[in-house]
């Protein structure tokens, strides 16, 4: 695991967010009442908190395996220093 993994998890989804984002401000701007536009800003909504969610617990298993990778040469240290009771 290493920062340019962390880069490109965050990289693609703020490029995926972006794109979601402007999607939905076309649909807004096109739609024809206000129950339609609020239909697409719940919709926007659902789907942002969803995708942030999935997102979020991606990179919390980066940062996750980061430091597992981060620790292990300390692991033999610890132990050896570590009283067995």
């Amino acid at each position: 695991m290493t920062k340019a993994s962390q880069a490109i998890a965050i990289a693609d989804y703020t490029k995926h967010s972006f794109e979601s984002g402007t999607k939905t401000m076309e649909n807004l701007i096109g739609a024809k009442s206000l129950d339609k536009a609020f239909g697409v800003q719940s919709e926007y909504a659902r789907a942002a908190y969803e995708d942030y969610v999935s997102h979020a617990s991606k990179l919390g298993q980066l940062y996750t395996d980061l430091a597992k990778e981060a620790f292990k040469p300390y692991q033999s240290f610890a132990a050896k220093v570590t009283p067995v009771k």
